[in-house]
């Protein structure tokens, strides 16, 4: 499982504090904590007003960079935004994210066709918005992955987000989200599927369970990687227990090494 970590990003408010004050030691903690959690990624987003997201950007990937021996995944809605500053990226990493919104794959793809090692997260949305049923989210998922090819860009460098709804007020969302990774995995084996795992149980009490349930039914299904906390070690607990329990996991080796190694269960004092 891939993990990007989703924990520097503007719209958490601590985190908007500190791009407010520019408290590098704050976000470059942020950073390392995240990455001996075991995040793959680091998703870098600054949730600030557009006049101000260019100097926060270019300041959160130069602050994170001094400190992160992993790649960042890039992160803004605005797609020219992200061509602006990726220049002052040192090292191949995501880019999150591209649709079928505007002129996003316009921009976008052409960049990814000239940094080959470079990813990208490829949304499925389009002019009218998020699908909910998953022939749609599925019909999108392919012409992205199909635009994608015109640039050279193959499979498995692209991260489809099938786009997961609240369950609470969409009572088949994760029905569909499970249905529309199985067809992108049976059409397109190679590529990866991601998920921002906290959607599904936006407005539900004891949002925990919801989560750790909906994570193992995706993993089964095919899910790849998520955006998500990798300090959580429920989350992290449920994708070893979950990848040992469909027979991906030789004897339990991987499960019971992060239990020795403090990663899973009770914090160890």
């Amino acid at each position: 499982m891939i993990i990007i970590g989703e924990k520097i990003n503007g719209a958490i408010p601590v985190v908007a504090e500190a791009i407010k004050n520019r408290d590098a030691e704050f976000i470059k903690a942020r950073a390392l904590d995240q990455i001996q959690a075991g995040a793959d990624y680091l998703d870098v987003c600054a949730g600030t007003a557009p006049e101000e997201e260019y100097d926060a950007l270019c300041w959160l990937i130069d602050t994170v960079q001094e400190v992160a021996a992993k790649p960042i995944c890039i992160d803004s809605p605005n797609p020219h935004m992200l061509v602006k500053v990726f220049p002052k990226l040192k090292e191949p990493g995501l880019i999150n994210s591209i649709s079928l919104e505007g002129d996003k794959c316009d921009v976008l793809l052409p960049l990814l066709k000239e940094n080959p090692e470079w990813g990208v997260v490829a949304l499925c949305c389009d002019q009218s918005g998020i699908a909910n049923e998953a022939d749609k989210k599925v019909k999108i998922a392919f012409e992205l992955i199909e635009k994608a090819a015109e640039y050279g860009i193959e499979p498995g460098r692209i991260h489809i987000d099938p786009l997961v709804l609240a369950l609470s007020a969409v009572n088949d969302s994760a029905v569909n989200f499970f249905e529309a990774i199985r067809q992108i995995k049976s059409k397109y084996p190679t590529v990866k599927v991601t998920a921002a795992l906290s959607n599904i149980s936006y407005g539900l009490p004891v949002r925990k369970l919801v989560n750790m349930n909906f994570l193992t039914l995706a993993i089964e299904a095919g899910l790849d990687s998520i955006i998500a906390d990798p300090l959580n070690r429920d989350v992290i607990g449920a994708i070893f227990a979950t990848e040992a329990l469909l027979g991906r996991d030789h004897c339990c080796r991987k499960y019971s090494n992060a239990y020795r190694k403090g990663k899973i269960g009770p914090v160890k004092v």
